[in-house]
């Protein structure tokens, strides 16, 4: 195979078995809670690690954690999880954090297997949305999005921030964080081949610089990208103080 080794998906239908977690950037909005965001903690247990239990939870069993601003507090972490957990979490440093998310994606381009998981390190969610998002073809696709269609009732979406997605069928046509007209959110939870990689080059040869937003983009120009509704399953992106606290509260509502 040209790129990562062996195949993302295991024997047992709809199981993927491979995971990237983009966890480079500086988290400036988190600043007091931590000194690095994938370590602040969410009722004593970091971001990192509650994202890679819903994924374990999930069926993944390979992690490959994009690192970047102050690896150094990241990567014992990611070595303690792995031995605890019994799964395999591996780190692949960009040296080009400062740079868009899309940049992280393609610094595992000669890593991960396909298909694989993308997520996000700050995003908390109901393992089930894998779950559904496996249990989807990607046949005719190269991006499938766990997306939320609950656009009116969600009182833990932080409208400025949230990047949003329009839709033609289950077909993606736009996606970006000031879009005036959508259809729904996007959650941050991809199901991915290489194309992914591919569209993400396209951005990135002419300009140095690459969101996933963007190589989404190229991807739903060429009708490759598709969307998945979560219905009313769990996600939250914790992105600041106040998010932190609500998802505090959440859990606690929960448990």
């Amino acid at each position: 195979m040209a790129e990562g080794e062996g195949t993302g998906r295991d024997g047992e239908e709809g199981i993927v078995t491979d995971a990237l977690i983009i966890a480079a950037g500086k988290g400036s909005r988190m600043a007091g809670r931590s000194d690095l965001k994938p370590l602040v903690p969410v009722l004593g247990v970091p971001l990192i690690e509650r994202v890679i239990d819903a994924g374990v939870a999930a069926g993944v069993r390979r992690f490959w954690v994009v690192t970047g601003f102050r690896r150094e507090l990241l990567q014992p972490v990611l070595e303690e999880l792995s031995q605890r957990l019994g799964v395999a979490i591996e780190a692949l440093h960009n040296s080009n954090w400062q740079k868009s998310n899309g940049v992280s994606v393609l610094a595992a381009q000669a890593h991960v297997a396909e298909p694989f998981i993308l997520m996000m390190s700050d995003h908390l969610f109901d393992p089930q949305i894998i779950r559904l998002l496996c249990r989807d073809s990607l046949d005719g696709v190269d991006v499938r999005l766990a997306v939320d269609c609950d656009t009116s009732s969600r009182d833990i979406i932080d409208l400025d921030d949230v990047t949003k997605v329009r839709l033609e069928g289950d077909r993606i046509v736009e996606i970006g964080k000031d879009l005036e007209q959508f259809d729904c959110y996007d959650t941050g939870i991809f199901l991915c081949t290489w194309g992914i990689f591919d569209a993400l080059g396209t951005v990135f040869e002419p300009k140095g610089d690459a969101s996933l937003s963007e190589g989404i983009r190229v991807l739903g120009a060429r009708r490759r990208a598709a969307a998945c509704d979560i219905g009313d399953l769990f996600w939250m992106d914790v992105d600041d103080g106040a998010m932190l606290d609500q998802a505090e509260r959440l859990i606690t509502a929960a448990d």
